[in-house]
């Protein structure tokens, strides 16, 4: 049996059989990637240069647009780099990096979203305590406590994972190093403490969707009783974008970890992995902004400040 130490790289899955064809992916992934960078850059300078946006709710979302920018950094230069040089290449390090920062940021994305759906129930079910639930001081520590849960989530697949010895090869069938696919290379028993962890992570996750859910239970019982439609409608519209970055974040996860491995294909593998680690970050900044008329406004503001700026 060779230990994990004799390998020094892994092999990544690549897009097409031809090098045109993966400099069509190539081209695929810039621009999606650009519209994250800008859409998640947009929204993190609005929110950081007009002070009517320095409230609880723009404060979280300016988290995760924080987490969006890096989750979608952590797979795509990676997967635009080897379409563009026509290698499947990544070192052991690096792969090490791409499981360590994706737990990390996926795991905070999901505690900030829990933690988000804490503030839209105060603010809709108790609004005259929010200013004492939702402080400076609470927002800060709620935050802090979303990044440091994905991060000992983090510590923890990771030291797993790369602590088995593979014996299967080096070949990684995803376009970035996943947990799953690198558990298959391995040969030892040692993986079940890996497969607990993931069972642990996924007991965590249910908790928090519950909390999701039963947050969201109360809001509309609080909607359906609020007279005016008015105030009805304003509080839809802040809680839909939440609602629905949540929906395809969950959605997509709980397809790529626990569908059954009757319905399991390659193709249909790394379409789901596109899905949830590609498709939300690029997505978040469009739903946020869709239906919020104060960070349009801030958007534009921001626009015009630069272009008075360029003349």
């Amino acid at each position: 049996m060779s230990n994990v130490s004799s390998v020094s790289e892994f092999l990544l899955l690549a897009f097409a059989d031809t090098h045109e064809l993966q400099l069509l992916h190539f081209a695929l992934f810039l621009g999606i990637y650009l519209a994250a960078l800008l859409g998640n850059g947009l929204i993190l300078s609005a929110i950081a240069c007009h002070h009517h946006l320095h409230t609880p709710m723009y404060f979280f979302l300016l988290n995760l647009a924080l987490l969006d920018l890096g989750c979608i950094s952590t797979t795509l230069p990676k997967a635009m780099a080897n379409a563009l040089w026509d290698t499947r290449a990544i070192s052991y390090q690096g792969c090490a990096a791409q499981v360590f920062l994706l737990v990390f940021l996926i795991g905070a994305e999901y505690s900030l979203l829990t933690i988000m759906a804490y503030d839209r129930y105060v603010a809709i079910c108790k609004p005259l305590h929010y200013g004492s639930l939702l402080s400076s001081r609470a927002c800060a520590q709620m935050a802090a406590a979303a990044w440091g849960s994905g991060f000992l989530d983090a510590v923890l697949h990771t030291a797993n994972t790369f602590s088995l010895p593979l014996c299967r090869g080096n070949a990684v069938d995803q376009f970035f190093c996943e947990i799953p696919h690198i558990l298959r290379l391995s040969c030892s028993h040692a993986y079940l403490r890996e497969i607990l962890s993931l069972v642990f992570s996924v007991f965590l996750g249910f908790g928090c969707f519950v909390f999701i859910v039963l947050s969201y239970v109360e809001i509309f019982r609080a909607v359906l009783r609020m007279p005016s439609e008015q105030s009805k409608h304003k509080a839809f519209s802040t809680c839909l974008p939440h609602l629905a970055v949540v929906s395809l974040m969950v959605s997509t996860g709980m397809f790529a970890y626990l569908k059954p491995p009757s319905v399991f294909s390659p193709t249909m593998d790394l379409v789901v992995a596109f899905l949830y680690s590609v498709v939300p970050p690029a997505l978040n900044p469009l739903i946020y902004s869709m239906r919020n008329k104060d960070l349009k406004y801030g958007v534009k503001r921001l626009f015009l400040y630069m272009l008075l700026k360029h003349q």
